[in-house]
């Protein structure tokens, strides 16, 4: 079955239409080349004809079929001569699995937690503040704020040093056995406004044990993000990237690129009545370059931070 989250869409041949209309839009070198452009930023169907040497019927039918088979989005703005169509990417990754679909339904458990729904905030250093859909949550630079109780709501969360941890609930070891855990969200840098190029070293644990490390490229700016709220400058940061972090049996990987041999077994689940993701910044890090943590409505993919389980009955 497709599964299509945030910029990331999963293929395979028990949903042959979808992969189809998908590989068909990416199977032309003119349409491959616009996907390449708007990789760096949105574009109107005149800038890419120009930017491509293309006439605008050419240009206009290659975002057609981009957009039929959903993989850009395009909006209607206002122009110098009436209104203009910008063009977004929709996908950033397309994976696609050639492996007949499994007769048997994957067990597993899927949480979402609100990314102000931490259990500590530990070492936070500003730069640091929070922000809701609406307006900003207690005052910036103020550690302190990082314990109101609006902080629930929050939709962004940035620092430049520290850690959030949040607490799951666990799988009853009684009765099951879990067999890998994958943990999601959308991050970045934290630098002053924005910034391009500029590293951070972003941690993640579970019940104490380090996954790995993401070496995060730039505070991201330069356009709104698709969830970004009008009322959030278009000066600060507005997205970040969606990282997938999984343990299994084997080791941990990011982003399917293994980071460490931390097995599933070393993270100890039977003892704890909950699973404890921590995420942030060492201070020992080697680019201390600061934090940002997009909800569901900030940034550019619709989700929280996400943890799915797979697991196993004992028999």
């Amino acid at each position: 079955m497709s599964d299509i989250q945030g910029k990331i869409a999963q293929l395979g041949l028990d949903d042959p239409e979808t992969l189809a209309a998908i590989c068909h839009a990416l199977s032309s070198p003119i349409r491959l080349d616009v996907m390449r452009l708007l990789g760096r930023k949105s574009m109107s169907i005149g800038e890419i004809a120009e930017a491509l040497d293309l006439p605008m019927s050419t240009a206009a039918l290659a975002v057609q079929v981009l957009k039929k088979a959903g993989v850009i989005t395009t909006e209607n703005q206002p122009g110098m001569r009436g209104t203009m169509k910008l063009c977004s990417r929709r996908l950033d990754r397309v994976n696609i699995s050639l492996d007949l679909p499994d007769d048997s339904p994957e067990q597993s458990i899927a949480y979402s937690m609100p990314i102000g729904g931490y259990s500590m905030a530990e070492g936070v250093k500003p730069t640091c503040g929070l922000a809701g859909a609406n307006t900003l949550i207690g005052m910036m630079d103020v550690p302190a704020s990082f314990y109101l109780p609006e902080r629930f709501s929050a939709q962004l969360i940035w620092m430049q040093q520290g850690f959030l941890e949040y607490r799951f609930s666990a799988v009853d070891p009684l009765y099951t056995g879990v067999d890998w855990l994958e943990i999601s969200f959308e991050a970045c840098s934290e630098a002053p406004m924005y910034r391009d190029p500029w590293k951070s070293d972003i941690a993640v644990e579970v019940n104490g044990k380090r996954l790995g490390i993401w070496t995060s490229p730039c505070d991201c700016g330069g356009r709104r993000g698709i969830l970004t709220p009008e009322w959030w400058s278009e000066s600060s940061t507005q997205f970040g990237f969606l990282k997938i972090w999984r343990v299994d049996g084997s080791g941990s990987y990011l982003d399917n690129q293994k980071i460490s041999d931390v097995r599933i077994q070393d993270l100890a689940l039977d003892p704890y009545h909950y699973i404890s993701v921590r995420i942030g910044v060492p201070a020992d890090a080697e680019n201390v370059g600061g934090l940002n943590l997009f909800g569901e409505k900030f940034g550019d993919y619709p989700q929280a931070l996400k943890l799915r389980v797979g697991y196993h009955f004992h028999g």
